[in-house]
């Protein structure tokens, strides 16, 4: 089986994967092994299918974005798990190490996004636009460090690169983003954007389910602030 994969949860009907930088959810043009192909290719291989394995895409993050990517192991569950991302039945949570403290602790966006496709970007304006579409994030600012700061941003809508576009616009561009204007790039390639919780109803068994994500330990910083997270838990307390 893949080696690589990290399974964050598994059942008949749908399976959980801890997105690295490096995945690209779905094939493009690049021709790079996709995500849902290795989790194609463990399903194979682990329950002994012949052919071709089922695997339906149900959500999508940018490929330098770590974390959660849900995927469908039936029809059955990928068009009711459709039907709920586009109801806005989904919660989706996400961390972002942004390196300039946001003017509130907490707060809600609401912009208007363009996105141009030739470029690959969206842009971001206070107020409405021909082709602009409406943009909804409320975030909270989790703790810091000497340099950085840790945000916990929960979606509203699902637009193309939001979080990347709406913290730049307010003057946070996530580390290591030179689209959105950070200025390096991470070691990795990747971003410090993490897709961190996915929370729904089970397709299926009709159960509350969240789905939680551990950023990548090696990194230096995302280990000190999980860290730093889970031991302010230990004592009781959580720096706001």
């Amino acid at each position: 089986m893949p080696s690589n994969l990290n399974i964050l949860y598994e059942d008949n009907h749908i399976i959980a994967v801890n997105k690295t930088v490096s995945d690209l959810v779905q094939k493009d043009s690049t021709g790079d092994l996709s995500l849902d192909e290795k989790v194609k290719n463990y399903i194979r291989e682990k329950y002994k299918k012949p052919g071709k394995a089922f695997l339906g895409v149900v959500h999508r993050i940018d490929r330098p974005v770590s974390g959660a990517v849900l995927f469908a192991r039936t029809s059955k569950a990928l068009t009711r798990l459709n039907k709920m991302f586009k109801e806005g039945s989904v919660s989706k949570t996400y961390w972002a190490i942004v390196k300039d403290r946001p003017p509130e602790s907490s707060g809600t966006l609401l912009h208007y996004l363009v996105r141009d496709a030739s470029k690959n970007k969206s842009f971001c304006f206070d107020n409405p636009k021909p082709s602009a579409k409406k943009a909804v994030l409320h975030y909270t600012l989790i703790t810091q460090s000497d340099h950085y700061f840790l945000l916990e941003v929960d979606l509203e809508t699902g637009r193309h690169h939001q979080i990347r576009c709406q913290l730049a616009h307010i003057g946070c561009p996530i580390k290591g983003d030179l689209k959105y204007g950070f200025p390096r790039s991470n070691e990795n390639g990747g971003i410090s954007l993490h897709a961190r919780k996915v929370s729904f109803i089970h397709p299926v068994k009709k159960e509350a389910l969240t789905i939680t994500a551990d950023p990548d330990m090696s990194d230096p910083l995302w280990s000190y602030f999980l860290n730093t997270i889970n031991s302010d838990k230990g004592q009781g307390t959580r720096d706001k």
